[in-house]
């Protein structure tokens, strides 16, 4: 599976270690950035993510210190469903439920191996639709066109 990857210098070593993990499962991995645990703002890049996101058509990976601030930057824009998700339970639902295409995670409130955990939760789960797909329908329609 393609993934977009990205975050803040907060959560570099953790992005690293995950596009490991992620590549050793055998996904594509296109990494946007940071490159460095040089001070950035998580806005510039969850926008760069979310763009490629859109263009390409699949699921994005989003850190930074909490996931707070990379979620609400990456959920500014129409057609992304980004959801911060702090366990695997969240991140199934969040899947199931909301048909979410980018996961936000926070690399100063998990450890790396919660971090795969929900990961790998997140990318098992697929949406269920039916009742759910009417509400994603409505929020679809509304942010920053890209």
């Amino acid at each position: 599976m393609q993934l977009v990857l990205g975050c803040d210098h907060a959560a570099f070593n953790e992005k690293e270690a995950l596009k490991s993990f992620l590549k050793a499962l055998g996904h594509d991995v296109l990494d946007v950035g940071t490159h460095s645990s040089e001070r950035c703002d998580y806005p510039d890049f969850a926008q760069i993510a979310v763009k490629e996101i859109h263009n390409k058509k699949c699921l994005g990976i989003l850190l930074c210190g909490s996931g707070i601030g990379i979620s609400m930057a990456a959920n500014r824009f129409s057609d992304i469903r980004a959801a911060l998700c702090r366990s695997a339970k969240e991140a199934e639902l969040s899947r199931q439920h909301n048909d979410a295409n980018v996961l936000c995670l926070g690399a100063r409130i998990n450890s790396i191996d919660e971090l795969k955990e929900i990961t790998s939760a997140w990318l098992s789960s697929s949406f269920e639709g039916g009742r759910h797909s009417d509400r994603v329908a409505k929020f679809n329609q509304w942010g920053t066109k890209l």
